[in-house]
């Protein structure tokens, strides 16, 4: 059985949103990586896939914007992020380990 994953904290629909897009867009540069990619094709599609996802990163954004949300709450945002596994998501991004020689 996998381990029950903490409750999501309270968010708007925007901060929700925003939330997703960004892992989208983390796990597109995670495919996308040139230090992690095992095939052009993949990486490719991947970055092609980027501008419309920092696009709707942009729009979930401007509607919080717009609707006076103003400020991130960081704290929160961050639990969330740690409840949908954005730790290991975002290490796709990064450099792996160097080989040993």
């Amino acid at each position: 059985m996998l381990p029950e994953l903490p409750p999501l904290p309270a968010l708007t629909g925007a901060e929700a949103e925003v939330i997703d897009r960004f892992l989208e867009i983390v796990d597109l540069l995670g495919r996308a990586n040139p230090a992690r990619s095992r095939d052009t094709y993949s990486a490719l599609r991947a970055a092609q896939a980027l501008p419309g996802r920092a696009a709707a990163l942009r729009d979930a954004l401007e509607l919080m914007h717009r609707r006076g949300e103003r400020e991130l709450h960081t704290a929160t945002m961050a639990r969330a992020l740690r409840v949908l596994d954005a730790e290991r998501r975002t290490s796709s991004v990064t450099l792996p380990p160097p080989h040993p020689r």
